[in-house]
């Protein structure tokens, strides 16, 4: 298997693409397909092959892949999965890199004859499959695409540091689709679908070598060899944090897992203790997913002094709540910084923790209790609320919310909650990696995570 997952560059960073059961017809996966490639500008050789077209969207079509001359690194194979057999040993006598198998049909529908041939031939010839039954990969830095969605439809994320490993090409398709509404960078999606021959724990692998990939998302349903998945995940987490989505808690959830994937989905009381002895991150649904995935991005900070910046007290309340909730602290401001923060209040105004800049304050008040706090040593992580709805806030609060993210001082989160206008405004904030929250509750909760992770990372460091 570890040359299986070292091959598994020909199939993210391949040379060459060659789509069996390529299609000329419109909307057919074989033609979404053709489309994402071309459309998408890979740089590479890329070859249909169906004996029906002499070429597709203005490229030369092969009969089968043994007519094409040269080194093939990528197959992705999207033909009825009867003949996936076949074209594996096609693949096998070409000596290709991998394969993709997007084709349904396999453990899913019981055909377990179908999936041992092809698990068999991949194993005898070191050929790394992805799938079957699977939505595909994406690599924004290779432009290689083989999500059979179309683009209009699914947008595709900008290159970024975070992987996304999914069982399920439903869940992963709307999680890449929310990532690509919100600006949020991926460095690679693979959808693995049935696992026949390589499973989670295999990509974890691969992974944990990646340079583009900071932080890893899995979804998933069940694990067929639960040790390993075990193994994998403490060697891969101590390095790149791994934030999990766990599904197939309940009766019904795991018969439809089983039925989905062709995995068990197990005990959720044996995954839930796993996950705590890998000490992954564990959320509970996408919403929570991506909250934590914001504040992963952030610099690693072992403190839990949080330092409070609202224009609304009562949001300031609420989140004050919340950091006594999670175990974090609000930070003790010294007499300096006391100071400090006094002079950009009106004479009404009180200096505490949280600081409420009260409605009228505008940017520049922000501004400069943005820079206190990020300059005050007694301050670990800065929490900025904003509404938006108040008057003298304007366009250059994204300045200055970006920069001090930017800057990588602290880790910082911010909070706005409101309708369409604030939506707007969370959106441009996400774009420019700023993490951005709806709720004090997600955003607290996320940051908790973050320092419960940096400690443990913190912790094997120093070892």
């Amino acid at each position: 298997m570890k040359k299986m997952t070292k091959n598994l560059k020909y199939i993210f960073e391949p040379k060459s693409v060659a789509i069996v059961g390529a299609s000329s017809t419109a909307n057919s996966v074989g033609n979404i397909l053709m489309k994402n490639l071309v459309d998408g500008k890979f740089p590479g050789a890329i070859y249909p092959i169906n004996p029906k077209y002499k070429e597709i969207l203005g490229v030369k079509c092969h009969n089968k892949l043994t007519d094409i001359k040269g080194r093939l690194d990528c197959v992705i194979i999207v033909t009825p999965a009867v003949i996936v057999p076949e074209i594996m040993k096609d693949c096998a006598k070409k000596k290709v890199g991998g394969i993709i198998l997007i084709t349904s049909g396999f453990e899913e529908v019981g055909r377990q004859d179908l999936a041992k041939q092809v698990k068999d031939i991949a194993e005898k010839n070191d050929i790394p499959v992805i799938g079957p039954n699977c939505l595909g990969v994406l690599n924004p830095y290779t432009k290689v695409d083989s999500i059979f969605l179309p683009v209009y439809k699914l947008g595709r994320p900008k290159p970024g540091s975070i992987a996304f490993v999914t069982q399920s090409g439903a869940v992963g398709s709307a999680i890449t689709d929310l990532a690509a509404y919100y600006g949020i960078g991926i460095s690679k999606f693979i959808s693995y679908g049935n696992a026949t021959v390589l499973d989670e724990s295999d990509y974890l692998e691969y992974l944990l070598e990646d340079k583009e990939t900071e932080t890893i998302i899995l979804y998933m349903e069940g694990a067929k060899d639960g040790r390993k998945l075990l193994e994998t995940m403490k060697k891969v987490n101590k390095v790149k944090p791994i934030i999990v989505l766990k599904a197939g808690k309940g009766k019904g959830g795991q018969a439809a897992a089983r039925s989905h994937t062709g995995n068990i989905a197990g005990s959720n009381m044996a995954y839930t203790a796993a996950f705590r002895q890998a000490k992954v991150t564990e959320a509970d649904g996408i919403n929570e997913l991506f909250d934590f995935v914001k504040m992963f991005s952030q610099p690693k900070q072992e403190g839990k002094r949080i330092g409070v910046i609202t224009n609304g007290g009562g949001m300031g309340v609420l989140t004050a709540d919340y950091i006594e909730k999670e175990g974090l602290e609000l930070a003790e401001f010294s007499e300096t910084t006391k100071s400090e923060l006094k002079k950009l209040l009106p004479s009404y105004g009180n200096v505490g923790n949280p600081l409420d800049l009260v409605a009228d304050s505008g940017v520049n008040a922000y501004e400069k209790a943005v820079d206190i706090m990020n300059n005050a040593p007694e301050v670990d992580i800065l929490v900025i609320i904003v509404l938006f709805q108040t008057p003298p806030i304007d366009e250059r609060i994204v300045h200055v919310l970006t920069r001090v993210s930017d800057d990588r001082n602290k880790p910082v989160a911010t909070i706005s909650v409101g309708g369409e206008y604030t939506e707007a405004y969370r959106k441009i904030l996400e774009s420019n990696n700023v993490p951005n929250f709806n709720s004090p509750s997600g955003a607290i909760k996320a940051v908790g995570k973050w320092v419960e992770y940096s400690k443990y990372s913190g912790h094997l460091r120093e070892k």
